[in-house]
């Protein structure tokens, strides 16, 4: 199966017509522009220094239902460790998420001008970051783009323990109060299934994504910490 190569014109290919693997295409760049069509068309960037962008929509596809989170009694007596607060240090959380190895990857695929790219979503209101922190100091987070009623999750650190568990925690409290339908997970793995995440086919993703991503909601991302204990009831 050949993979389309994107250039300069602003378009790709139905993600459908994805590689066994997902891969949809490459090249093109990391515009605004083009990462938010990308992310509207069910696609997202992935790729490794040296190599071209290439774009994945990936068969199966992990989404988690917000009332599908499962907030451990553990985890929840450690919510109070922890200060949160939204999109104070993005730029922060980003770097400190590109230099977290994970298992089976070669490096990290946030390379600068990822963090750039996604700064720049953030600086335009598309990207937003949850920070937990311990005296003062940002010990866990994560980040990730909003299409319509659709929180698309990236990456996420942690320097303590259950640190971005927490983050995580908090983030669906918000979400869920200020209206979204799911948080696309991107690539199924076992820590996420974990706290609720399910496997969908990619047609089923796309047809959920496309039921709302033109469903804007209009939310201040602050943190409202009775939000979360409304949430624990």
């Amino acid at each position: 199966m050949n993979i389309t190569q994107i250039r300069y014109e602003l378009v790709f290919p139905d993600p459908r017509s994805a590689t066994p693997e997902g891969v949809v295409a490459f090249g093109g760049d990391l515009s605004p522009s083009r990462l938010m069509l990308a992310y509207r068309s069910g696609i997202f960037p992935w790729y490794s220094k040296h190599d071209p962008i290439l774009w994945w929509s990936p068969d199966p596809r992990l989404i988690l239902n917000l009332d599908d989170f499962k907030l451990r009694r553990s985890l929840k007596k450690k919510l109070k460790h922890f200060e949160f607060r939204f999109d104070a240090a993005f730029n922060e959380v980003i770097k400190e998420c590109a230099t977290i190895h994970r298992s089976g990857q070669n490096g990290s695929w946030i390379l600068s001008e990822v963090v750039e790219a996604y700064c720049a979503l953030h600086d335009m209101g598309h990207a937003h970051s949850v920070e937990a922190y311990q005296d003062g100091k940002l010990v866990g987070g994560l980040y990730g783009v909003v299409v319509g009623k659709v929180f698309c999750g990236e990456s996420m650190f942690a320097r303590v323990s259950d640190a971005s568990k927490a983050a995580f925690a908090v983030l669906i409290a918000h979400l869920k109060a200020w209206g979204f339908e799911f948080i696309d997970a991107q690539v199924p793995t076992e820590h996420l299934k974990s706290l609720g995440a399910v496997e969908v086919s990619r047609e089923y993703f796309l047809k959920r994504l496309e039921a709302c991503r033109d469903e804007n909601v209009t939310v201040s991302w602050r943190y409202d910490s009775q939000l979360l204990k409304n949430d624990e009831k």
